[in-house]
């Protein structure tokens, strides 16, 4: 049963919301109600009807000190229809940006609904498709998309203003009062808890996880994806070579032989080619190993001489330079968020402002479905409809975005080129031995690429036995955003479901009243202007 002080609204009776949410860095919002709308819904996963209930709203944050209201969160939550609801993990999850929604995880990821894409081609223009989504993770744990302020219909409550919640610890401080207000609201505090960050949600999720563990709130686990934990290392051109050669093997232009046996082996080569001989050329150049020169272009797909006039270094300008090279001859630039992914390089195409990131081929394609299945999704199915404009991503956010962080230790550690968080994730992981992480990353992401991910784990200050017991890295043949491909989804879904705590085989009876099978729970840089989802 819902806390909320306002009434609830049942799925037959839909919900206008005529509060306007600004978005601007002054904006901010005077009323203070709690409002959802229930909608009532049923999956089937592995054969197995899962009965469940999906709740849109707002929850208001308090300032920790004075108890006054601060901000309004806009959320949708999906929780199942079990008996034993309090014993179940709830998982928060957001995206990044830093100004991004929490529209991409809820639409593409392990919600119970996601968008039908065409990747890594163009999702052709409307009439698209909304379908069931059998790699949910509803039937581990229930689950809670947050939207900051500034985004969707999250806004700060005056006095204060959006730009007060527009920094790294900011940002982390106000999610944290959500989660904790959530707990509170719905009677969760004593469920397992996990939260899934993407991209710039990686960072939020380090300082997250340790402002909670100060507030006396312990975390099961973290999944981390596409992470940059590093912001000093996000052009690292040996943590970047990996991922430019998988993009060049996708494209059939790798010349080594004999030739690659499949992608994961190739990758294990390239990553120690990378850390040994690459990063001894690297602090060598101007002198130049003819050898070495060779190999490179033979994993790269890029003649060795325009390999010697970028100074052996393709990933920098945010590996601009190599984007747009590998298929020139074709007439094609491939993405930086999925390199699978291309689009025309020819006449004007090649000439648009990408300064949003909105013009990255892999953005460009989903951008449409997104948009409109979005709008489709909260208003006909979850009966919510808001007189705001629901903004998917904020660059007013981005553009003011306050970098200055403080770790657990009192050191600084901010900056839009250096911020550094794997720290915060390494002091709870000491103090909380329970902790577990979850990594996972795509192959064919230039934004965060998947080794540099693997370079900074192996970097973060944290000791202790079993380390490694703890921290599990996967990597997947996709991009940025892991769940638009269907095959690495399913597979991020297996091993998500063994990441979580083992649990009983779980009847479907407590899922939807009727008793049948069982459902079986095993242990189952981009430039600063482009903006990570």
């Amino acid at each position: 049963m819902s806390l909320m002080p306002s009434e609830e609204r049942s799925s037959d009776e839909p919900f206008l919301d005529t509060i306007i949410y600004g978005a601007r860095k002054d904006d901010s919002i005077t009323d203070t109600t709690e409002a959802s709308v229930t909608t009532q819904h049923e999956l089937r996963i592995d054969g197995a009807t899962l009965k469940y209930t999906a709740r849109a709203g707002h929850l208001v944050t308090v300032d920790l000190y004075s108890g006054q209201p601060a901000a309004k969160l806009f959320y949708v939550a999906f929780t199942a229809n079990v008996p034993n609801q309090k014993e179940r993990p709830v998982t928060f999850f957001y995206n990044g940006g830093p100004g991004s929604s929490s529209v991409y995880l809820l639409l593409g990821s392990f919600g119970p609904r996601r968008i039908r894409t065409n990747m890594p081609n163009f999702t052709p223009p409307a009439p698209y498709a909304l379908e069931d989504n059998p790699d949910s993770l509803l039937d581990c744990s229930d689950l809670v998309f947050i939207n900051p302020v500034g985004t969707g219909y999250s806004a700060a409550i005056a006095p204060n203003k959006n730009k007060d919640f527009w920094g790294v610890d900011q940002d982390a401080g106000c999610i944290k009062q959500f989660i904790k207000r959530y707990l509170t609201v719905f009677q969760r505090w004593n469920s397992p808890k996990f939260l899934f960050g993407e991209s710039y949600g990686t960072p939020r999720t380090c300082v997250l996880t340790w402002m909670l563990h100060e507030d006396g709130v312990d975390l099961n686990g973290v999944v981390l994806q596409s992470s940059i934990l590093d912001y000093s290392k996000a052009s690292n051109p040996i943590g970047t070579l990996p991922t430019l050669a998988a993009d060049a093997h996708y494209w059939k232009k790798v010349t080594i032989k004999p030739p690659p046996k499949d992608l994961p082996s190739f990758m294990e080569t390239v990553e120690g080619f990378a850390s040994g001989p690459y990063a001894r050329a690297l602090s060598e150049y101007p002198k130049v190993d003819p050898k070495l020169l060779e190999t490179l272009s033979e994993i790269l797909g890029i003649p060795g001489d325009v390999l010697r006039h970028w100074k052996l270094n393709p990933a920098a300008d945010d590996a601009t330079p190599y984007l747009t090279s590998l298929l020139r001859h074709d007439g094609f630039a491939i993405g930086a968020y999925d390199g699978r992914v291309r689009s025309d390089e020819l006449g004007i195409a090649g000439s648009i402002d990408p300064a949003s990131g909105n013009n990255d081929p892999t953005i460009t394609a989903i951008g449409g479905v997104y948009t409109t299945m979005w709008n489709v999704y909260l208003n006909e199915e979850l009966n919510y409809t808001s007189v705001s404009p629901f903004l998917d991503s904020n660059d007013q956010a981005f553009a003011n975005w306050d970098f200055r962080h403080t770790d657990p230790t009192g050191a600084d550690k901010g900056g839009p080129d250096s911020l550094y968080t794997a720290g915060d994730l390494a002091a709870a992981m000491s103090l909380n031995p329970s902790l577990k992480v979850f990594s996972a990353n795509g192959y064919y992401d230039a934004v965060t690429p998947f080794f540099q991910t693997k370079l900074n784990f192996a970097r973060m200050p944290l000791k202790g036995p079993d380390t490694n017991d703890r921290i599990e890295i996967r990597n997947y043949p996709s991009g940025h955003m892991i769940y638009l491909d269907d095959a690495s989804r399913s597979a991020m879904k297996a091993d998500l479901a063994k990441f979580y705590a083992p649990r009983p085989l779980l009847a479907v009876k407590s899922l939807s009243g009727q008793p049948a099978t069982t459902i079986h729970r095993t242990r189952v840089r981009r430039r600063m202007s482009r903006t990570p989802y």
